[in-house]
């Protein structure tokens, strides 16, 4: 995504400065860029809040979100890519072909839109083959190798019984298949995995990750584009 937002900046003769802002650190966390060092914002996911939102918004200080929609009665231009429909192709892939019916769903971080949509695409796969929803098989995985391994490793121990992980994202899914192998799980004869993203890196794991591609370079590309739209005082693109 840096590499596509970068390009489109160098095009443009500006300079990328980059800052790592969790919103979740706090509503006294201030961004530690605006409209005093720059010339506008393209916020992740959930680096920025809604009052910082609303903030920039009635400031007139251009904003182009990544990954996260508009907050309510403001329209901030965002950039973002088809979760549910995707997901719930991959998760029709493990009960089609595969035959899988025991589908853990791993979660990504709390409120962040991505992992919500993922999830509606993965309840709609399940509703449309008739498999109950069994909210014993949602679990955290919060879109982190480290978390998803812990997360696997617990759910194994806690006797839950399933056939196929759904990982959420590929980052997610490689701590998922590090857990199978220390639990002595072969894939994908015992379990199938999937993941989300189409990492560069699934393709020399043994076997190679099943996983949905998703544009994030052309993310980055577009959404700087719109940034630049905002900069010169046009409308961003519908």
């Amino acid at each position: 995504m840096l590499r596509g937002i970068e390009e489109v900046v160098a095009e443009a003769g500006f300079n990328l400065l980059v800052s790592s802002n969790l919103s979740r650190y706090g509503k006294n966390h201030s961004p530690a860029l605006g409209p005093n060092n720059t010339d506008g914002i393209l916020g992740y996911a959930d680096s920025l809040t809604d009052a910082d939102l609303n903030h920039y918004y009635h400031a007139k200080f251009p904003v182009v979100l990544i990954y996260r929609s508009s907050p309510p009665n403001i329209s901030i231009p965002s950039v973002t890519v088809e979760n549910k429909a995707a997901s719930k192709a991959i998760v029709d892939h493990l009960i089609e072909v595969h035959n899988r019916r025991r589908i853990v769903y791993l979660r990504g971080p709390e409120h962040q839109e991505d992992s919500y949509w993922r999830e509606m695409g993965y309840r709609a796969s399940l509703e449309s083959h008739n498999i109950p929803y069994d909210p014993e098989l949602i679990w955290p995985g919060e879109f982190q190798r480290e978390v998803a391994q812990t997360t696997m490793i617990e759910l194994i121990l806690a006797g839950v019984e399933f056939d196929s992980v759904f990982a959420g994202d590929d980052d997610a899914a490689f701590g998922v298949l590090a857990a199978l192998r220390e639990m002595g799980k072969r894939v994908p004869e015992d379990i199938s995995v999937v993941g989300f993203d189409d990492l560069r890196s699934s393709l020399y794991l043994t076997p190679s990750l099943t996983t949905v591609r998703a544009p994030t370079e052309e993310v980055g590309r577009v959404a700087a584009r719109q940034m630049f739209n905002l900069i010169r005082g046009r409308q961003a693109d519908p």
